[in-house]
């Protein structure tokens, strides 16, 4: 080996000895943020688990292809003395190797592949239904049963400083473009069963800690399920994944996780507001039930879907 060669090869490996150092730096791990996350549920946890599995059978894949390449490329170049093969003779052995192997990866991915999409789509059991409606530009969510609604847009904030020459600096705004007025609310610990639909255009209901992302298509339902960990609670939020419009930016998702018995309370409250004030007509305000001054609605808010007052 030539002393350049062997420079080269010793910078080459350098390079990749401090690209792996960098990634596994503990600094490096928590700005990483393009991979998956493992979500809230036993479920988002089995999916996130499912994609690393395929990411590193593509990871093994690459190495042992690539590395083949190059050590071909090295080993059989012309300056090193290697004749090209003229007669290109093929080899039985070689093809059954590379027949049976693809099979038995792809079998070894099926698998798990098909057990978790069987699970995401096992809703039985549920013990709360929501319907979740998307509407130009803005979630509305409907508790089944209890005549519960809730109308949840872009918080006033982050409106009023995605405005044109507002003058505010975006990065001064918390949860900038991520907040809501009203999130929606839902309980640990219990199997929530989603109903997703649209009425305008094609909106899609991403929450990535649930590891949930539907489309919301006028006319379809769209059914999802989630199961939060009873220590999860706190808020979540998603966006609007499809591209269903002018303010398609400014749709965000938020979920309020709540222990049972908070959610149990906050959903009675909300009940007792309604029987005691009546469903609003859309514009109008519903006062808060924890006696708190009244929660703002959009005045475009659909007509099927008045807003319900949010928790305190």
């Amino acid at each position: 080996m030539s002393r350049t060669t062997s420079k080269h090869a010793r910078l080459c490996v350098a390079s990749i000895v401090a690209s792996v150092m960098a990634l596994a730096a503990p600094g490096a791990q928590a700005a990483w943020t393009l991979n998956m996350t493992p979500g809230i549920t036993a479920l988002s946890r089995e999916i996130y688990g499912l994609h690393m599995l395929m990411f590193w059978w593509c990871v093994g894949i690459a190495i042992v292809v690539f590395g083949f390449m190059i050590y071909s490329m090295v080993r059989f170049r012309k300056s090193s003395g290697a004749v090209a093969d003229t007669n290109l003779l093929h080899s039985t052995r070689v093809e059954v190797i590379w027949t049976i192997v693809p099979v038995l990866i792809l079998i070894s991915m099926a698998v798990p592949a098909a057990r978790t999409l069987v699970q995401t789509e096992n809703s039985v059991g549920s013990q709360l239904t929501i319907r979740v409606t998307g509407y130009q530009w803005k979630w509305g969510y409907e508790y089944v049963g209890s005549g519960v609604t809730v109308l949840s847009t872009l918080d006033h904030d982050s409106d009023h400083a995605r405005e044109l020459q507002s003058g505010i600096d975006p990065f001064t705004v918390q949860n900038y473009l991520l907040g809501v007025d009203h999130p929606l609310v839902v309980p640990a610990g219990v199997k929530v069963r989603l109903l997703i639909t649209g009425q305008d255009v094609i909106h899609s209901w991403w929450m990535p800690a649930l590891a949930i992302k539907k489309d919301a298509i006028p006319g379809f339902i769209n059914e999802a399920w989630f199961e939060i960990d009873a220590d999860k609670t706190g808020l979540y939020r998603g966006q609007c994944a499809e591209l269903c419009g002018r303010d398609h930016g400014f749709m965000p998702i938020v979920i309020d996780v709540r222990s049972k018995s908070d959610f149990e309370q906050w959903l009675r409250d909300a009940k007792q507001a309604l029987s005691q004030h009546g469903t609003p007509a859309p514009g109008q305000t519903l006062p808060a039930p924890n006696g708190t001054a009244p929660a703002p609605t959009a005045s475009n808010a659909p007509a099927d879907l008045p807003a319900a007052p949010a928790h305190g």
